[in-house]
């Protein structure tokens, strides 16, 4: 099972917590840019609408359901996360994709911090042994591989996050784990 996920997004962050928990085994983890899938379906984010409030409520009623710490906001949030998922696609490379994610979305929404900026995910690729943070996210290759990841995840039906890949199907929302 592959599970796609952006760091800006509170609802794949509760998906990446429980995702084991409930199918049993740890799905692959795969970094695609939100944003961009945005674009390509001609429309933004909740959190851009008069929604947002009804939908924030929404997401700590469903953290607490699970059994998560409550979440706490970042400061500006939604964040850009061009970079996070930079850092995100190195992570992968070094198998340490799922021990980052699970460190950024902690510091993000269990503690409110801003894991855009470059010192904070350097940091939090310190905290699980992930080195190169700062060089990988400008490295060509390294952009190039989100681009192409999210390219193909958008090709097979991820429009949106998270989306959890159970054999053929596509499951978007982190309330449709148990389905998978």
């Amino acid at each position: 099972m592959r599970l796609y996920y952006d760091l800006a997004s509170p609802y794949a962050y509760l998906a990446v917590s429980r995702a084991a928990e409930v199918l049993g085994e740890p799905p692959e983890l795969e970094p695609v840019l939100v944003g961009a899938i945005f674009g390509y379906r001609g429309r933004g984010s909740w959190a851009h609408t008069p929604e947002r409030t009804a939908g924030e409520a929404e997401v700590e009623r469903r953290a607490a359901r699970y059994g998560l710490p409550p979440l706490a906001w970042p400061p500006g949030w939604p964040l850009d996360s061009l970079d996070a998922m930079r850092a995100a696609t190195w992570a992968k490379r070094q198998r340490l994709q799922a021990e980052f994610a699970r460190a950024a979305y902690e510091r993000e929404f269990a503690h409110g911090e801003d894991i855009s900026g470059i010192d904070a995910l350097v940091e939090i690729g310190a905290s699980v042994g992930l080195d190169g943070v700062r060089e990988a996210v400008a490295d060509p290759e390294i952009k190039l591989a989100l681009r192409e990841a999210t390219d193909a995840a958008w090709a097979a039906g991820v429009h949106g996050v998270p989306t959890l890949q159970a054999g053929e199907r596509m499951l978007f929302g982190d309330d449709r784990l148990e389905e998978a």
